[in-house]
């Protein structure tokens, strides 16, 4: 059915093309029936079932589009449903998953109000506000991250899963990933089946050897870590520069080489507005996170010496 809670998005508050809209209706219901995890809604009584599936959608929807400010628009949805999430056991881990990007919608919202007002072409109707460029996204992040106290648990994992990134020829500061990526909640479980402190799917899980049964290590911080830190390795490697590797964590190494062989470029800030809105915002708070714990730069990292 791919109901979206805010009647198609407001119509994004411009003129959509109709067979697009119906691609995307389309890939919703797609997305929905081979992803949703169905212990998330077979815990939720029918009306909250209905009510968290078309948010899970529409929020889908907006964080593979490549449009950041629409993020914004769920940000009422994102909050009157965590309590709801919380409220049953068994979908606490996807309370969790959920916490840890409330943020972005703040972040969404922000870069919205900051941008410019279309120009407006007589007879026509009014066009979108372009994406924000990347340094204005890094701007924000830094903002929004500076006064963040550490995550609770935060300070002995990272001692602990430190040596494990070093092991590995990755630059220590990268085990922050883990607060982007869940807020250092080892039980934090997506929609789409990514888990744990690192947010590991079923298929890196099988790639970098991680066991699923009898028990998951992906909810297991060393092993995850291990699994995080060989990924991102080879992810460094391919593309040679640690923006690059952090987006193709998120958006999958295969979207950024096309988009980079597409744009004929080696920058993250040329791909940025093409990579999917999540990415797009995942990359600066990965950086603005390395700031304020580190004081390091992404860009500048260098890998620890054999």
């Amino acid at each position: 059915m791919a109901l979206l809670i805010f009647g198609t998005v407001q119509a994004q508050e411009w003129e959509l093309d109709t067979n697009a809209l119906r691609e995307w209706l389309v890939a919703a219901d797609e997305w929905a029936q081979e992803n949703l995890n169905e212990d998330l809604l077979q815990a939720l009584p029918q009306v909250d079932r209905e009510r968290v599936e078309q948010f899970l959608r529409n929020l889908q929807q907006q964080l593979q589009g490549e449009y950041v400010l629409d993020v914004a628009l769920l940000k009422d949805a994102a909050n009157g449903l965590l309590p709801l999430l919380q409220l049953h056991e068994e979908t606490q881990p996807y309370a969790a998953w959920l916490k840890s990007r409330l943020d972005y919608f703040d972040v969404a919202e922000e870069l919205r109000r900051a941008a410019p007002p279309p120009k407006h072409i007589p007879d026509q109707p009014p066009r979108p506000l372009p994406n924000p460029p990347p340094e204005a996204g890094r701007r924000v992040w830094q903002k929004t991250v500076a006064p963040r106290p550490m995550p609770k648990g935060a300070e002995a994992l990272v001692k602990q899963l430190k040596p494990v990134f070093i092991s590995e020829q990755v630059p220590p500061e990268l085990v922050w990933l883990a607060e982007v990526e869940s807020s250092f909640d080892p039980r934090a479980r997506s929609p789409v089946g990514a888990a744990g402190l690192f947010q590991i799917m079923p298929a890196t899980a099988k790639r970098f050897g991680l066991r699923r049964w009898p028990w998951d290590q992906r909810y297991q911080a060393q092993p995850s870590a291990q699994a995080a830190a060989r990924y991102l390795r080879i992810l460094h490697r391919q593309f040679g520069d640690w923006r690059l590797a952090v987006a193709a964590y998120n958006a999958g190494e295969g979207r950024v080489q096309r988009l980079l062989d597409k744009h004929q470029t080696r920058s993250f800030d040329r791909i940025a507005p093409h990579l999917p809105a999540e990415t797009q915002m995942y990359v600066p708070k990965v950086e603005a996170t390395l700031l304020r714990r580190e004081g390091v730069e992404l860009a500048k990292l260098r890998a620890p010496a054999r």
